[in-house]
């Protein structure tokens, strides 16, 4: 997505509407995500050089939060705790996603390439999440 489709995406004069858009496009990337692991878990896992047992159980952790996050952003005003909430687990993701990539997983490259891609983007929500929250809030976050 380019720096002017989020600028797209952000204009509004209601930041609580900002805030839920920038969460409702992190439950669709992630369910994406998931649903990609899910169905096609034998074919991915040989592309990226990961488990088919790995992609399904991360499809499934995956499909969960990627519901939760969508609850939120149905919510009128989301709460700031569950937005911190999702901040901090996309925070978390990323850095396990890399500490795992050099430590534990032996990828393809397409595998550590995308490992690097979805924990940058993962990191870029909760950047736009949380920003998104501060204006929301003032600068009391």
């Amino acid at each position: 997505m380019s720096t002017h489709q989020l600028a797209t995406l952000a204009r509004t004069a209601e930041p609580p509407l900002m805030l839920r858009r920038f969460l409702a496009l992190d439950a669709a990337v992630t369910g994406a995500n998931a649903l990609a692991y899910l169905a096609l878990s034998g074919p991915l896992g040989r592309y990226l050089g990961a488990g088919s047992g790995l992609l399904l159980g991360l499809g499934a952790f995956l499909a969960v939060y990627a519901g939760c996050v969508g609850l939120l952003a149905a919510r009128p005003v989301p709460p700031a705790l569950a937005v911190r909430a999702v901040v901090e687990a996309n925070l978390a993701w990323a850095a396990v996603s890399l500490v795992a990539l050099a430590l534990w997983l032996t990828p393809t490259t397409a595998g550590a390439v995308w490992t690097v891609l979805q924990a940058f983007v993962v990191t870029g929500f909760a950047l736009l999440q949380y920003a998104a929250l501060r204006q929301r809030q003032g600068s009391s976050v």
